[in-house]
């Protein structure tokens, strides 16, 4: 899952995408409000975290302009502010959670995948391909009864196919949905993970599931 953190306090910044990128999220920073709007229409993400006080443009108004563009990321404002107003303000302009600093990241953690829970309005919470389920609120993956280990980026890759199940998605698609902003890596990674994936999803249990659409890309069926 792919997060969007909008901080100015650069030390901040650099601690929440070390943090969650420990817990298997491709995360990706802006430190003020003009470059942080560009990336939240540029690139599709899971969630934004988005602070209140930034230089250029506010929170509060690119949390607005995001809104009026049609753009439902969920999103989860942080700020030095406490007090009713300022959490009515947030929701108001269409945060989907707000939280106080200093905050818990324990707190924010637990926030955060909730509103990846929340965030998929149009899809269940468990994608289903057959009989395999991915979880991706809680990472698990599971084929009928059998639990299955995804490293983060495995699951990501997965997570990001069984969106599009029956579709072949690109391996830039992939690389966009699993890696953060400034990967500039070797493309073919994407290939080393898919087959990691068919020796953990398809040949303990005698599938071919996860095909290669040669030239377009990959695809997952049930």
């Amino acid at each position: 899952m792919r997060i969007l953190v909008v901080e100015d306090e650069r030390r901040l910044a650099e601690l929440l995408k070390d943090g969650l990128t420990r817990e298997g999220f491709a995360v990706d920073l802006a430190h003020d409000g003009h470059e942080g709007l560009w990336m939240a229409t540029e690139q599709p993400y899971d969630v934004i975290v988005l602070d209140v006080m930034l230089p250029g443009l506010h929170g509060y108004a690119l949390c607005a302009r995001l809104r009026e563009a049609g753009n439902w990321t969920p999103i989860l404002m942080l700020t030095a502010k406490d007090g009713e107003y300022d959490e009515a303000e947030a929701l108001d302009t269409g945060a989907d959670d707000y939280l106080s600093k200093p905050f818990s990241y324990v707190v924010l953690l637990a926030r955060l995948r909730a509103l990846v829970r929340r965030g998929a309005r149009e899809r269940p919470a468990v994608l289903a391909v057959g009989d395999l389920r991915i979880d991706p609120a809680g990472l698990r993956c599971s084929r009928g009864d059998v639990q299955i280990a995804l490293t983060p980026k495995e699951f990501a890759i997965l997570h990001c196919l069984a969106r599009r199940a029956g579709e072949v998605v690109a391996k830039s698609e992939l690389l966009a949905r699993a890696w953060d902003f400034a990967f500039d890596g070797d493309s073919n990674v994407v290939e080393v993970y898919i087959s990691a994936l068919r020796r953990k999803i398809d040949k303990p249990f005698g599938r071919a599931t996860l095909t290669t659409v040669r030239g377009a890309g990959y695809r997952l069926e049930g």
